[in-house]
């Protein structure tokens, strides 16, 4: 029977975690009842460095829940890292692991048809949003530009997916290969191949607490996306550099004919224009460039993406 882990990282989800254990103990209770997942199916909830009683709780309840169990970071590292490191942590423990956020905004009902997908023969099974009507204009419009945009420049993307998935333990196997630095693993994980399908699901609001993905993250987010999987932003420079190149040679024409016709007062506009948009080109061409390199630098290092400070009721026994 499969043993199913569910993977929820945690940065100071302190309000929502009570209501979070709750629901998610009664899904896993009841898909034992009903034959679908093995009693040892846990809820792995990894604490990412939060500042307040979030890992206090977690092994508070993994104590008192036999589906609750955790994994704690030695410091913030961010939620793909943290999620990396649950799906690593269940990978040794599950047929099949399932991750998502810990503010209930994904539907947890949506948890059963995936394992249902999984047991049809499926390694991945994408939870899509059926639609985006309780976003305001501004996120469904950046959120859905993003995913354009992604397509645009050739990054393999599934549309409306955030990290509401389930994966096999041969499709974990394959993302341990990925060793980058820079995680994206919206982007990664299509990479990975074999069998997929998709669960359509309708977004909640957040239950308790704050966002942890301001505007100002939510840029950075997709930005990490974008220069992580493609390099056709430094194409996009250089298909520009050559276009300000041929306008420069226009310019130039048109400064020596305004000298010889002695008209030459008339071209300061034009001239400081000309000077403001090949700096400003300049500058902006060096900070792409300067990104990727940036990322280099980050990748040679092989610093580790994370590091386990403390586990809380995380069997030794491996499937």
């Amino acid at each position: 029977m499969t043993v199913l882990y569910l993977v929820i990282p945690c940065y100071n989800e302190s309000e929502v975690l009570p209501e979070t254990v709750s629901r998610l103990d009664q899904i896993l209770e009841g898909m034992v009842k009903s034959g679908k997942i093995d009693k040892k199916s846990r809820a792995l909830y990894v604490n990412d460095g939060s500042k307040d009683n979030t890992w206090e709780l977690i092994k508070g309840y993994s104590e008192t829940s036999p589906w609750t169990c955790g994994l704690c970071l030695s410091r913030n590292r961010g939620h793909q890292n943290a999620l990396l490191a649950g799906l690593m942590e269940a990978k040794k423990h599950a047929d099949a692991v399932i991750s998502l956020d810990a503010d209930l905004q994904d539907d947890v009902n949506a948890i059963e048809k995936m394992v249902d997908a999984f047991h049809a023969g499926n390694d991945i099974v994408y939870g899509v949003r059926s639609s985006r009507e309780k976003d305001t204009w501004f996120k469904k419009t950046t959120a859905e530009g993003f995913y354009h945009v992604m397509k645009f420049l050739g990054v393999e993307i599934v549309f409306n997916h955030a990290d509401y998935r389930l994966m096999s333990r041969r499709a974990l196997d394959g993302l341990e290969e990925f060793d980058e630095v820079n995680l994206f693993l919206r982007g990664i994980i299509p990479q990975i191949g074999y069998p997929s399908a998709t669960v359509t699901y309708e977004r909640g609001e957040r239950f308790a607490g704050e966002s942890k993905y301001p505007l100002k993250k939510m840029l950075a987010f997709a930005f990490e996306g974008i220069t992580s999987f493609t390099i056709k932003p430094i194409r996009f420079v250089t298909t520009l550099g050559a276009f300000a190149f041929m306008v420069s040679l226009v310019m130039l024409v048109y400064c020596l004919v305004s000298y010889i016709t002695g008209n030459v007062v008339s071209g300061w506009a034009s001239l400081g224009v000309s000077i403001w948009a090949l700096g400003g080109l300049q500058i902006l061409s060096l900070g792409v460039i300067g990104e990727y390199i940036g990322k280099i630098y980050l990748e040679t290092k092989h610093r580790p993406r994370y590091i386990v400070k403390e586990t809380a009721g995380i069997s030794d026994e491996s499937v």
